[in-house]
């Protein structure tokens, strides 16, 4: 189906943003698209913060958004707003990195006062990079995404069905299976 860079804007390597974007990775394997995972906390800190367009890291990333269809980006709420280290990765990409993509925007926190942080922070960035389609996003509250032991990740019901639906959302505009939600009850 389609190719789809998922972007963890987290700077830390255990936090639930990346795992809970690496549990949706899954759920869009099996409608059939090609996952193109990027951590950009594993970015050399010294080409992202001192603007290194051509360092070998940096421009492997660009090219992993420019074989993709499809970009899911997901980020802490910090201060509300996005990460610094997203910020630093989408600012050393081209202007028009996202022309003509699918592009759904996550982000996780610990209060529902960051909520908005996704469509007056992030969608912005998003749209003048030239995104054909910004889907729309998702804010989930660390509270309701648990890590069990073997790392995989359970999602509360509060949180479960809007995100299912924003993942669905998001495979369906790029042409996957639209997954069946399971009923409420």
């Amino acid at each position: 189906m389609a190719v789809v860079v998922s972007v963890s804007g987290s700077p830390s390597a255990g936090s639930r943003t990346a795992r809970l974007l690496r549990h949706l990775d899954a759920r869009l394997t099996a409608d059939g698209h090609e996952i193109l995972p990027l951590d950009v906390r594993t970015l050399p800190a010294e080409a992202l913060l001192g603007a290194d367009f051509s360092h070998p890291a940096i421009i492997a990333a660009t090219a992993l958004f420019e074989r993709a269809e499809g970009v899911v980006i997901g980020t802490p709420v910090y201060k509300a707003a996005y990460s610094g280290v997203l910020k630093a990765l989408l600012d050393l990409l081209p202007q028009h990195a996202l022309a003509g993509k699918t592009v759904l925007p996550l982000a996780t926190g610990g209060t529902t006062a960051h909520v908005l942080a996704i469509d007056y922070a992030l969608r912005p960035v998003l749209s003048s990079m030239g995104a054909a389609h910004i889907v729309q996003g998702w804010f989930t509250l660390d509270r309701h995404i648990a890590v069990r032991d073997d790392g995989d990740v359970t999602v509360a019901p509060e949180a479960a069905g809007g995100l299912d639906q924003a993942v669905a959302t998001f495979s369906s505009a790029l042409g996957g299976r639209r997954p069946v939600l399971a009923a409420a009850g």
